[in-house]
């Protein structure tokens, strides 16, 4: 039976972490698709991709190691780690909260941390693997009412090019890509006009898909980016710019 490389997903059962997972079971890999809340999408996906779920709350160490030792006696470890969980908070930064601005850091920055932890060992041992950090087009130039998004997404910036300079003399490159407004849940709370006005500031003129993402993921964790790290790759049809 042939053995498929395992790639890691996290936020995989929703928009564009399940265009990511489809994408990368399209290369032949396996699928490892990592969720809190969403179960029954996450098997879904995994059942139809021939891939696995397997739950985390990414924010927690513990849940982690957990669910590297869970890969580890499964489907394997992975060799591409995905870090694409995260959620959105609007609203004026001095009416947030310190629990909504700890949920907002912790689930993109630190999930991506204590993932990134796990997965190298196995990636360095083996000199190969492919770290790709979700960021966002406001990681790169700020969104108003978006302070605590826009921070979190700047520091996945800020790890990808520091831990590129780290692993890269063990053969493992890490990566980064930043969407513009792309069609997901998060975008669902904007309104009929806010949303062309988006598109109107996009220069290609219109809204991205989670596939229009997925297919940079899939670019930078193939060989044919095999002499690409520290890279951020904006997938925003020019928004921003």
């Amino acid at each position: 039976m042939e053995i498929r490389p395992a790639a890691l997903i996290t936020g995989g059962a929703g928009g564009i972490g399940s265009a990511i997972a489809r994408a990368r079971a399209a290369e032949g890999y396996l699928p490892e698709i990592c969720y809190l809340t969403s179960a029954g999408a996450a098997k879904a996906l995994a059942d139809e991709l021939g891939g696995f779920a397997v739950r985390c709350d990414v924010t927690d160490p513990a849940s982690v190691r957990a669910m590297f030792a869970e890969l580890e006696a499964g489907p394997g470890l992975p060799e591409v780690l995905v870090n694409n969980a995260g959620r959105a908070w609007r609203g004026l930064l001095q009416d947030m909260t310190d629990a909504e601005w700890r949920s907002v850091t912790a689930i993109a920055l630190d999930g991506a941390f204590f993932c990134c932890r796990e997965a190298l060992p196995s990636m360095i041992r083996a000199r190969r693997g492919s770290v790709i950090n979700v960021s966002s087009v406001w990681g790169e130039v700020g969104g108003s009412c978006e302070a605590a998004y826009s921070a979190a997404k700047a520091g996945l910036i800020g790890l990808t090019t520091a831990l590129a300079k780290e692993v890269g003399p063990s053969g493992v490159r890490v990566n980064c890509v930043a969407p513009g407004c792309i069609e997901t849940a998060m975008l669902a709370e904007f309104s009929a006009e806010d949303r062309r006005a988006m598109a109107e500031d996009t220069p290609l003129g219109r809204i991205g898909t989670p596939e229009d993402v997925a297919q940079a993921v899939a670019f930078l964790a193939s060989e044919r980016a095999s002499f690409i790290t520290g890279q951020v790759l904006s997938v925003g049809g020019g928004f921003g710019k």
